[in-house]
């Protein structure tokens, strides 16, 4: 049996290039799990097969195109580099890896790395501040469906969540502080969206739209990403001193109006239109830059809030590999032996 703690670090997933193909491929795995599109398998199966990836592909490649570099995808290359980081910062009695929910490198591969180390105890630790069945959750789920197919289980340790976490949060702190809030007349905390039918599912007696978790949190909403992303944004914008007339919380990246609300695009149209002209975006829901920050709110909310009167928006760039954020991993993982 290995002494050492295996961490397997977890993220979202990317194409493994900005072909149609290949993006292709990964709309189709991403879009096929149905903790992500939670409708029954043939209507799931037809609506990504027939209409998504067919037709979304082509569309989506370009965007991806615009937010490759020469190191490639910037989710894979900054998880990387956390990875090599987290590795030396935690030493010898451990053993750091990365897989991708979806894509590469693929979690069966990378488990299987680790089921042959034969760890005494692992760590699954998927990189996604507030817990979401279709991020955290499905992760983690992944991982415990291959790792009980092992001959030796370990004892197996899963992080849902940590947007809580005092050096998550001053990581995030140290970002905004390098910009001069007075210079900004207002400042939105953009989350990924969520379907409400989602949300309610977390707490089936509470209506998303109807429950207060936009100005308290409450024990019983732990695990509700509504929830987590409001307090998130209470505890930064106490932190950063942005009085709550400042800030507004959104949620980006939805397919239809019954996604959580408001919606970050139109929330940028209502500024510009009342004659905001600076704002100042936070995305806390992402630990590292990828096409949700650097294209659709870096480039695509820019020229939509200059469409309608605003001059600019800037992004507070995610924490991507910066030496807070490792130290702050660091102590989750001791935290959780």
């Amino acid at each position: 049996m290995n002494n050492k703690t295996g961490i397997l670090l977890i993220q979202l997933g990317t194409p493994d290039s900005p072909s149609v193909k290949d993006v292709r491929k990964y709309l189709r795995e991403f879009l096929s799990d149905p903790r992500v599109i939670d409708i029954s398998a043939i209507p799931r199966f037809l609506l990504v097969n027939l209409i998504i990836a067919p037709f979304r592909a082509p569309k989506s490649a370009k965007i991806y195109e615009k937010l490759w570099t020469g190191n490639g995808s910037p989710l894979l290359f900054y998880s990387e580099s956390v990875k090599e980081k987290l590795q030396s910062e935690l030493g010898d009695d451990f053993k750091v890896e990365l897989a991708m929910r979806y894509q590469n490198p693929s979690m069966d591969s990378v488990l299987e790395k680790m089921r042959k180390k034969n760890y005494k105890k692992m760590i699954i630790f998927p990189l996604f501040p507030q817990y979401a069945s279709a991020s955290s959750g499905s992760a983690m789920d992944k991982a415990l469906e291959i790792i009980s197919k092992w001959w030796v289980v370990p004892e197996v340790k899963t992080i849902s969540e940590f947007w809580d976490d005092e050096g998550f949060l001053n990581a995030f702190y140290e970002r905004g502080k390098k910009y001069n809030l007075n210079e900004y007349d207002h400042v939105l905390f953009s989350y990924h969206g969520l379907p409400e039918r989602q949300i309610n599912k977390v707490h089936p007696e509470k209506n998303c739209t109807t429950c207060d978790c936009s100005q308290n949190f409450k024990l019983d909403y732990k695990y509700c990403y509504k929830a987590g992303c409001y307090q998130t944004t209470r505890l930064l914008a106490e932190k950063l001193n942005i009085p709550s007339e400042k800030y507004t919380v959104c949620f980006q990246s939805r397919l239809d109006e019954k996604w959580l609300r408001p919606f970050t695009d139109k929330t940028i149209i209502e500024l510009a239109k009342k004659g905001i002209k600076k704002i100042l975006v936070f995305s806390p829901a992402f630990v590292a830059d990828c096409l949700e920050t650097t294209i659709e709110i870096e480039d695509e909310y820019q020229k939509l809030f200059e469409e309608h009167g605003g001059e600019k928006v800037q992004l507070v760039e995610s924490l991507n590999d910066s030496e807070l954020w490792i130290n702050a991993l660091k102590k989750i993982v001791l935290q959780n032996l």
